[in-house]
């Protein structure tokens, strides 16, 4: 069959299959009405087009999580897994989907002794949380306390989606204060600990933690964390380049706050090399606040004279000669001599490049020198 032929084939045989689900929702038969929510589940698995064909589909769909009968799990399962792929990437549907009433049931599911309806109902909370018009309405309707408990006694998989839920409810400032009530660092930073640090999961804690560090209950509960502040430090070490973004970010906001307080406690868990690092391999954002960390945790948070440049390298210096531990000493000083070499082949290649489109007379005798001396 002819490319273009096929593709039309297979529009006209969804439509046909949008159509025939539509009518079958809108049923009163129960077994009916249950085969209609697993055909628009599937139709919606990966097609944007059925999304948003299939929009009126919602209504039915939330009313079905309503149903009290011997039957009703297999319907609430059901109807909770096609809504989560009506709304994945439609606003729209999301935006429906809470209209039509659907948080006061999936909220209920949330306290479900079925694991199962616990872990979808989480994950729907997780998508509809991803509209910015619903996170104001969830954190109204009383979900986060709720997600909270899903984080210290949910499934893995739940535990997983309800961070993600949190940490996108968080980026409404109305409900940080919510969040930071429910005592939840504790719980994250367990999460945290025991998941791969490269992960969706430890981005998603680590911009919680960043958040909520913003608040001084946030740092108080860190620190108090036995592992907290370690555990943030191996997302700085070992995680994506997001997550170490807002690994450094929740330490740099700490130091910031209160550096006699938090400095040492960050000293302690060996977070040298790992800044180190960062400022050459961060992220733009990442590698600023990484130098301006080194700055903060050296010994003295004033400036040098001009005879004492206050370099990357007198600041890392400073600080190693305060640490204890010939490992850690050894590990920091490694690192900041491939630091100083990237450094120093970074600037070989600026001053060449430079040389290829300047003449003699654009580069002045003090200007170059004050280039080369300051890399």
């Amino acid at each position: 069959m002819d490319p273009d032929n096929f593709k039309a084939a297979h529009r006209s045989s969804s439509s046909s299959a949008v159509h025939r689900a539509l009518q079958m929702i809108q049923s009163d038969d129960p077994d009916c009405k249950l085969q209609a929510a697993r055909e628009i589940r599937r139709l919606t698995k990966t097609s944007q087009r059925c999304r948003r064909q299939l929009a009126e589909a919602v209504k039915p769909l939330v009313s079905m999580l309503r149903v009290g009968s011997s039957e009703s799990q297999s319907q609430h399962e059901a109807a909770l897994l096609a809504l989560l792929n009506l709304a994945v990437k439609d606003e729209k549907n999301k935006i429906s989907i809470v209209e039509a009433g659907a948080l006061e049931p999936i909220i209920s599911f949330l306290k479900s002794q079925d694991l199962n309806l616990q872990e979808y109902a989480t994950a729907a909370l997780l998508t509809l949380s991803a509209s910015t018009i619903n996170k104001p309405i969830i954190s109204a309707s009383g979900a986060i306390p709720l997600l909270v408990q899903i984080l210290k006694h949910g499934s893995p998989q739940a535990k997983a989606d309800a961070v993600m839920a949190l940490s996108n409810l968080s980026t409404h400032p109305d409900n940080l204060p919510i969040i930071l009530e429910t005592k939840p660092i504790p719980s994250i930073v367990n999460l945290l600990k025991n998941c791969k640090k490269s992960s969706k999961t430890a981005e998603k804690c680590s911009a919680l933690i960043e958040s909520l560090v913003g608040f001084d209950e946030g740092r108080t509960a860190l620190t108090s964390e036995e592992g907290g502040v370690l555990a943030v430090v191996e997302v700085l070490e070992n995680g994506s380049l997001q997550s170490r973004e807002h690994a450094v970010g929740a330490l740099l906001t700490m130091c910031q706050s209160d550096r006699c307080k938090y400095r040492e406690p960050i000293l302690r868990e060996g977070v040298i090399p790992g800044l180190l690092e960062l400022t050459v391999q961060g992220t733009p954002k990442s590698q600023p606040k990484a130098q301006m960390l080194l700055q903060l945790l050296r010994d003295s948070p004033y400036p040098r004279s001009e005879l004492q440049p206050d370099t990357l390298e007198n600041i890392v210096c400073n600080i190693i000669s305060q640490i204890d531990g010939d490992d850690q000493s050894g590990k920091a000083k490694k690192m900041l001599a491939e630091m100083v070499q990237v450094s120093m082949e970074q600037s070989l290649r600026h001053l060449q490049r430079r040389a290829l489109v300047c003449t003699p007379t654009d580069l002045p005798i003090a200007t170059c020198t004050s280039e080369v001396s300051s890399k």
